[in-house]
């Protein structure tokens, strides 16, 4: 994974790299078999939570004693669904030895597989995305990149993980960190899934875009769904027959600090030594962008497995290539002056109405409703993760979630149990929510910690 955030910017940038019964209709990508296929497994095996029709039930029926004791009895049922796929989210799925796998893939995250932000015109991902197309197809070149936008999400753990070398027990592999399907099957975690794949086909200069999928945190800058581009080129030694790892680097360097001064204008760039395990002589390319060094894209050399797999490379065409991977919302965020990651899924007209194709403008925000937090206090259980927690509040409060913070964690020096209480801000982006609806949510989260194992306190 070239990075490990779904967010961006500002000067965390570097520090967040390296390298996410009720809506299951509302899947758009309706057209498609895989998206399809996805909503069915589903179906048969994730909780069926209360989705955003659920959420709109008034707020009388929800505070009255009998409703809320049915509720209560409903959501541990629901929660027991899953109990399996949580209370072994610390663990990596074996394909082998699935025994009762529950997908932890939720109906909060079925609903945006296949939204295809990217391809949306006029969205802020979609113009940022053109721009670095108009720039990879003027390039002067003997070779021409050919570029993919659509490839399905639902990808193989042999795609997503063994075919671009991530390590058998990388964190990335856990259920804490990534949506299954299966154990076999995933919610791709970045576009590097598709490297082998297409390599196979006899590509050669490709450019893959698309959504992908982690468990996360929850902030202005991170979120489970998030954008990336995937740059690739192959040389031929037929055709470089002096060709030099010295000459693939410099190649490199000198197309993506092109690509950035496309992007960024005439900005200063530097090189920082990183390590990935699908590249070797691995660099982080920043750029210096008002008044701070920011970090835009990671890259490298392939690694010689990678082109063998794929029936290239030592042995065979003794071909060379390089790679990059870069996150299109953290580009966005800092181009358009966007300061919270949600905003990209906005319908409302007062964001999008303000992105013309081929243009960067500064966005103007048009409304800043007050936050309303409300604290969570439980003895952890067993087996704890914390990426747990954010999916229950995020499961059930969708976008209305800004951000969940640990404000105090202590250990009982008797029982030696852990105790942590957590922040939630509730805050929409477009009106202001009501002290009924949050105490609703937080109601249906406090049910979801208590199924989980939580002690509440």
């Amino acid at each position: 994974m070239w990075t490990r955030s779904s967010g961006t910017p500002a000067t965390s940038l570097k520090h967040m790299s390296v390298l996410f019964g009720c809506c299951l209709a509302l899947v758009s990508y309706v057209g498609s078999r895989d998206a399809s296929n996805l909503q069915i497994a589903v179906q048969r095996s994730a909780v069926r939570g209360h989705g955003t029709t659920m959420r709109r039930a008034t707020t009388a029926k929800f505070n009255s004693p009998s409703s809320r004791a049915i509720h209560s009895v409903r959501t541990r049922a629901e929660v027991a669904g899953l109990q399996g796929g949580m209370k072994l989210s610390s663990t990596i799925p074996d394909p082998n030895n699935p025994g009762d796998f529950v997908s932890n893939i939720s109906p909060t995250i079925l609903e945006k597989v296949g939204a295809n932000l990217h391809m949306q015109k006029n969205h802020p991902l979609n113009i940022i995305k053109n721009r670095i197309y108009e720039y990879f197809n003027g390039l002067d070149s003997e070779v021409a990149f050919k570029m993919f936008d659509d490839l399905s999400p639902i990808v193989s753990t042999q795609a997503c993980f063994d075919d671009v070398l991530v390590p058998p027990d990388h964190v990335s592999r856990k259920l804490s960190d990534t949506f299954y399907k299966d154990p076999s099957t995933v919610l791709r975690t970045h576009t590097s899934a598709h490297q082998t794949e297409l390599l196979r086909k006899g590509e050669k200069a490709f450019l893959v875009t698309g959504d992908c999928f982690r468990r996360d945190e929850i902030d202005a800058s991170h979120y489970p769904v998030f954008h990336q581009m995937e740059g690739v080129r192959v040389f031929d030694p037929k055709k470089n027959p002096n060709l030099t790892n010295e000459m693939v680097v410099a190649d490199l360097k000198k197309t993506l600090e092109g690509m950035v001064k496309a992007i960024f204008g005439d900005v200063e760039t530097r090189w920082v030594d990183a390590y990935f395990p699908f590249t070797h002589d691995s660099m982080e390319l920043e750029v210096f962008f008002n008044g701070d060094w920011l970090e835009v894209l990671g890259c490298g050399v392939m690694q010689e497995k990678i082109l063998e797999s794929a029936g290239l490379g030592p042995g065979n065409g003794e071909e060379v290539a390089w790679a990059f991977g870069m996150g299109l919302e953290r580009l966005a965020m800092v181009l358009f002056e966007i300061s919270d990651i949600r905003l990209f899924w906005s319908k409302d007209e007062r964001f999008l109405s303000q992105f013309e194709e081929g243009k960067i403008s500064k966005f103007r925000p048009f409304s800043k409703y007050p936050p309303c937090y409300k604290d969570i206090s439980f003895w952890v259980p067993e087996k704890f993760e914390e990426n747990d927690i954010f999916a229950m509040v995020r499961d059930e409060a969708g976008d209305l979630v800004e951000g969940v913070e640990l404000i105090d964690q202590f250990t009982h020096p008797k029982t030696n149990k852990e105790s942590r209480c957590y922040r939630i801000n509730y805050r929409s982006m477009e009106r202001s929510l009501t002290n009924e609806e949050v105490d609703d949510i937080q109601f249906r989260v406090r049910e979801k910690v208590a199924a989980y194992g939580g002690e509440l306190r």
